[in-house]
């Protein structure tokens, strides 16, 4: 007869079996995801590099202008739900749409020792009702500038300003990045 302590292990040995195989396949799907973006990143550059091109032809003598189609407008300021552009020494936080920049501003507005500001603080600041739903979106959109160069996130959670340039520079040649140390 088998132990019922036996069939428990079993099953959580299942179980763990199977979030090892959703975590697998969520990390193939978010290295797809980032793939997908750049090149969606590069396209839409692409695009208003030729929109701006062809906006200039007006200009050429003996040549007829192509048509513009609406769909090739440039956009001069970026509008909810575009992609967060990734930080460089020359962005400002103008490249960023409204929600993602109000998220930077008071993240780099936050005073204290660096310890950062959580995304439930962030949630508040922002004036969203404190629920779990509002505090994950805040989240959401802070760890997607973590990842874009925006931000920096402490392994607690917390959301800080990213490194000055000066400090990264200094840094850089240190193993871990971070003044030494492993």
């Amino acid at each position: 007869m088998t132990s019922v302590m036996l069939l428990v292990e079993e099953r959580e040995a299942a179980a763990r079996a199977r979030a090892e195989e959703l975590r697998t396949e969520a990390e193939r799907v978010l290295a797809e995801l980032a793939e997908a973006e750049a090149v969606l990143e590069r396209r839409m550059i692409a695009t208003a590099e030729l929109a701006e091109t062809l906006a200039g032809r007006d200009e050429m003598p003996d040549e007829p202008a192509a048509p513009v189609c609406e769909a090739t407008e440039v956009v001069t300021a970026p509008v909810v739900g575009s992609v967060v552009p990734r930080w460089h020494a020359a962005a400002t936080v103008e490249a960023l749409s409204v929600d993602y920049r109000r998220i930077v501003e008071l993240v780099e507005a936050e005073p204290g020792a660096g310890e950062g500001i959580s995304a439930k603080g962030l949630a508040e600041r922002l004036g969203l009702e404190a629920v779990p739903a509002k505090i994950e979106g805040v989240r959401s959109k802070a760890k997607r500038l973590v990842e874009r160069g925006w931000l920096t996130a402490s392994p607690t959670g917390r959301f800080m300003p990213r490194e000055p340039i000066a400090t990264a520079l200094r840094t850089a040649g240190t193993p871990s990045g971070r003044g030494g140390g492993s």
